[in-house]
């Protein structure tokens, strides 16, 4: 495991500036409310800004404030942030992302978990804090490597921390990270502390698992909720899990292409009631561009979901629950997808259960204070 500092080369940026610059944009109309996709206004307001105002250099040096490293394990280039809690007794966490995410999504939950006292929390809560990039994304990159999705990236993660020195460790996740935390609890259950969740799936999903029907009380319009999210938000799933190589050259080409695929979904998946700069300013949407961008690695982002689908998860054991780490769910109702919490009885040793009701896909950026006190809540409850 070798330091790792964040330090794009000027080519790369001038190279950027040049394609921002003679950027041609498509024709956009009766798309106001952007029920065809992402309102063309908007973008080029957007675009302007990263042309002229955006500054990648303030971003990277406050990336390079905190303790990166690289490492490879089994051909598998990993990035992560490492930041050692300060309190009697931290507990080892690992913090997993999903997509169109990135590490620097978790920004800031660092501080409060690995320094509860500075930010007027209690010192018994403190964490060792492990943010890594899935593998394929940013700086875990380049990835030539087939074959690895959420379950392989789980077995990754527990080489990582054994790595880091932690046989037993705790792990939290949304989207993707949720899967693969759910996948650590399944498999890894005995050096789980215990697994914190913001998104709930069966882990057999995509070979056709479904919830069953069990919504109680409160919960009677999630199965629409889901319903509608699966027939008008599903389209990125649909390109990514079978032809994604194709759209990587389009992407990988057009940065104000690759722009509006990724931060669309930030204005229809995070609770922003379509006025997407409440939750996520033009600098927060232009980074994670970026690290898209000047990784080449929207390529290997978009195949996790493909090696998702051909690539099929296989249970380690078939003892119910299906997730014996004990668990806690952190329930935020403009959240993608929302399962009942009956389901979630009988699929996870389900120890906490919290609904909230701001907040959506992007719970820990767009919810970090609320998601912080989640996982101090869940966590000292558990035995370390």
């Amino acid at each position: 495991m070798k330091p790792f500092k964040i330090d794009v080369p000027d080519a790369v940026l001038a190279d950027l500036q040049d394609r921002l610059d003679r950027s041609r944009l498509a024709a956009d109309f009766g798309n106001d409310d952007w029920r065809y996709g992402f309102n063309g206004d908007y973008l080029r307001e957007l675009v302007d800004h990263w042309r002229t105002d955006y500054d990648w250099r303030a971003h990277e040096k406050a990336m390079n404030a905190f303790p990166h490293f690289r490492t490879e394990i089994d051909g598998v280039p990993i990035h992560f942030i490492h930041v050692k809690g300060k309190g009697p007794n931290p507990t080892p966490l690992i913090l997993t992302h999903g997509w169109p995410w990135t590490f620097w999504d978790y920004r800031e939950l660092i501080g409060p978990l690995s320094d509860p006292a500075a930010y007027g929390g209690d010192p018994a809560d403190a964490f060792d804090i492990v943010i890594p990039s899935l593998p394929g994304y940013g700086f875990s990159s380049p990835l030539d490597k087939t074959g690895i999705n959420f379950w392989r990236t789980a077995d990754l993660w527990v080489k990582l921390m054994e790595g880091l020195g932690y046989p037993r460790f705790a792990s939290h996740g949304e989207d993707w990270g949720a899967f693969i935390t759910a996948q650590l609890g399944h498999k890894y259950a005995d050096r789980l502390i215990g697994v914190h969740l913001t998104t709930m799936f069966p882990l057999d999903m995509f070979a056709g698992g479904e919830v069953e029907p069990l919504h109680g009380e409160g919960e009677e319009s999630w199965a629409q909720k889901n319903a509608d999210f699966f027939t008008h938000e599903s389209g990125y799933f649909q390109i990514q899990a079978t032809k994604p190589q194709t759209l990587a050259y389009a992407m990988q080409d057009s940065p104000v292409g690759l722009c509006a695929w990724l931060v669309e979904k930030r204005r229809t998946w995070g609770h922003t009631r379509g006025e997407i700069e409440s939750r996520f300013s033009k600098d927060d949407m232009l980074t994670t561009v970026m690290l898209y961008w000047v990784t080449d690695s929207f390529g290997t982002s978009a195949r996790y979901y493909y090696e998702a689908v051909h690539n099929l998860w296989a249970p380690s054991h078939d003892r119910r629950p299906v997730v014996e780490a004990p668990t806690g769910i952190a329930v935020f109702l403009e959240e993608l997808v929302l399962q009942p919490r009956r389901w979630a009885e009988r699929y996870y040793n389900l120890k906490q259960w919290t609904i909230y009701s701001e907040g959506g896909h992007f719970a820990a950026f767009e919810e970090p204070a609320t998601v912080v006190e989640d996982i101090r809540r869940f966590f000292r409850s558990l035995p370390r």
